[in-house]
């Protein structure tokens, strides 16, 4: 296996990791909302996710910074093509960030309650952002010669955007973060939160599994197994197997993000006017002697950043009590 594949199989890595990790981070910004009938139950399901989230946006910036390093053809071509998508995902992951940050810092019921406002609408569009940004990353954008974008102006990025493989790329982000998190939320909080957080999973399990087996045209040859983990993660949900029922959603989720990327392998971005434009592997890779350089970056980097998420993420392991007792 040369350089180039090994590098193209690590900016998949870090898309999965961050569309996993974030992608409960994103439902449970969704839902602290909804599932939380007061301040103290919103307060606890954002608990849960407060001492990582921030942790977890890293591999967003390592997935962008590989194909950067690795693939500049396909960075300039995808950033070009996506960048009115790109920074409105920026832009919600940022809105998103002040609102968990800055929602104690004002002893008032009023100020947490518009900062859970905030939360939901950014984590909202976070999701459907990715969801759509993958799914336009997989049915290609109008190449040209060089793997220059076709169209000028505004309009060369908005058009990708308004398209059906968008749209329906940010229902799928936007199930699919649902139904991770009430699975995290229903492994990780007690008492009534925990209670409702197994109800929206098995309903967005569901949900998701037929909008995946009905539109998915995409990947189709994966389509029925990331439908069949999330029937899996409902199921687990409903029978009270939090473990199960998140492991299986964040499959689900893995599942989905890595077709998304094989769907034409070796093409890494396919042209829609034309197979000939399209960027592979190769053609878009970087030299081999920058590959060489980065490959001693990635060694020396990347072991340490997984070691220290897994570390944080045992560090607050124990559940979040959303009643006002903790209860089983």
């Amino acid at each position: 296996m040369d350089l180039a594949t090994i590098w193209f199989a690590l900016v998949v890595l870090c898309w999965v990791l961050f569309a996993v990790l974030e992608g409960f981070d994103f439902g449970v910004g969704v839902l602290a909302g909804v599932l939380g009938r007061d301040d103290h139950e919103r307060g606890a399901a954002i608990r849960t996710v407060g001492p990582v989230w921030d942790g977890n946006e890293v591999w967003l910036v390592a997935a962008i910074g590989v194909t950067f390093a690795a693939f500049p053809v396909w960075y300039a071509a995808l950033l070009s093509g996506l960048y009115l998508p790109m920074v409105g995902l920026l832009l919600a992951l940022a809105a998103r960030g002040v609102a968990l940050e800055f929602r104690g810092k004002v002893d008032s019921a009023a100020w947490r309650r518009r900062a859970d406002v905030v939360l939901g609408v950014s984590s909202l569009l976070s999701a459907a952002g990715v969801g759509a940004v993958l799914a336009l990353a997989t049915t290609g954008l109008a190449l040209g010669p060089g793997g220059a974008v076709a169209g000028d102006g505004i309009g060369r990025s908005l058009a990708p955007l308004v398209s059906a493989p968008a749209l329906v790329g940010a229902l799928v982000g936007v199930l699919a973060a649902l139904l991770q998190g009430a699975a995290f939320l229903g492994l990780r909080t007690t008492g009534p939160v925990r209670v409702r957080a197994r109800r929206v999973a098995v309903l967005t399990a569901g949900a998701l599994a037929v909008v995946v087996a009905v539109l998915a045209g995409v990947a189709a040859p994966v389509a029925a197994p990331v439908a069949a983990l999330a029937v899996v993660a409902g199921v687990a949900a409903a029978r009270r197997r939090e473990g199960l029922a998140f492991g299986a959603a964040s499959l689900t989720v893995l599942g989905g993000v890595v077709a998304a990327f094989a769907a034409h392998a070796p093409v890494v971005l396919p042209s829609t006017l034309g197979p000939a434009f399209s960027l592979t592997v190769a053609g878009a890779a970087a030299s081999p002697a920058a590959l060489e350089v980065i490959t001693v970056a990635g060694v020396l980097v990347l072991p340490g950043v997984v070691a220290y998420q897994a570390f944080s993420y045992w560090v607050f392991r124990r559940r979040v009590a959303s009643g006002r007792e903790v209860t089983a």
